[in-house]
């Protein structure tokens, strides 16, 4: 018992030198580097192909969703190959809707659709517009139509 003793006055010594030092440095962040800019959806996807044009009656304001779906053959929208939301501005709206291609079984076909909405109503629609192929397609001036 008495040789634990000896080391007692050695270990309390070691804890007050232990707190009687300085606190350590706080450890050196790593220089800040320049975030790297998010690339523009358009700019992602500009390898893909697109459907593009123009949306005629588009009233400032409101909320236009583009959509290009693979439907079957009742019309029944399956899955989604691109979409894109748009803000109408008065005048008529274009864009440039990116997709993935995919293969369609028998029967499945492409259809771009698109809904505009005005204080969170329902206000217009686009008459579903079946594409034709999986490749670049300008589709001119396209008019909507009121919601029923």
């Amino acid at each position: 018992m008495t040789q634990r003793l000896h080391f007692l006055p050695i270990l309390l010594s070691g804890l007050l030198v232990a707190c009687a030092s300085d606190p350590a440095p706080p450890p050196v962040d790593a220089p800040p580097t320049a975030p790297k800019p998010m690339l523009e959806p358009q700019s992602q996807a500009s390898h893909l192909p697109a459907v593009s044009g123009q949306l005629l009656g588009v009233a400032a304001g409101a909320e236009v969703e583009l959509a290009l779906l693979v439907v079957d053959a009742r019309g029944r929208p399956g899955r989604s190959l691109g979409s894109q939301q748009l803000r109408g501005d008065g005048e008529a709206l274009p864009f440039e809707l990116h997709f993935e291609p995919t293969a369609l079984q028998a029967g499945q076909r492409l259809e771009l659709r698109a809904r505009v909405s005005h204080s969170g109503r329902l206000v217009q629609r686009l008459i579903p517009r079946t594409i034709a192929s999986q490749s670049n397609q300008a589709l001119g001036e396209l008019s909507l139509v009121a919601a029923p």
